[in-house]
């Protein structure tokens, strides 16, 4: 079995989409409606991979910096670790682990979103060090 949907939990759904679209390029249908709270499918674009939502954050949840993980970890396949960070820097995520070679496979960091969530970006390259 494998993973078939993803979603995130945010304190302000539309300034999470905002982030992720700007980030990664994914695009959102509210399903709101559906849902009955604050709930809009994520598409993460082509290929393999999984689509998902973003969600309203239920009241009395801990995220952030120093908070525990209460959820899963996500991390992103990108071609070029340093372009995607500067965007991720520039739209309002923070560096929670900095880049590091995961020796002869990638380049691999993690940072938090907007809503202080974590996750994370990885680089294929059999050269890192």
């Amino acid at each position: 079995m494998r993973p078939i949907h993803f979603e995130i939990h945010a304190d302000d759904v539309a300034r999470a989409c905002a982030f992720y679209g700007t980030v990664f390029g994914w695009t959102f249908e509210d399903w709101t409606a559906f849902a009955g709270a604050p709930y809009f499918g994520a598409r993460t674009g082509e290929g393999p991979g999984i689509d998902g939502a973003i969600m309203g954050r239920r009241p009395g949840s801990s995220a952030g910096p120093g908070a525990p993980v209460n959820g899963a970890v996500l991390t992103m396949g990108v071609a070029d670790y340093d372009a995607v960070e500067a965007v991720i820097l520039a739209s309002g995520g923070v560096v929670a682990l900095p880049k590091m070679a995961l020796t002869g496979m990638a380049w691999q960091g993690y940072y938090l979103d907007t809503e202080g969530n974590v996750f994370g970006i990885h680089q294929p390259d059999p050269a890192a060090a």
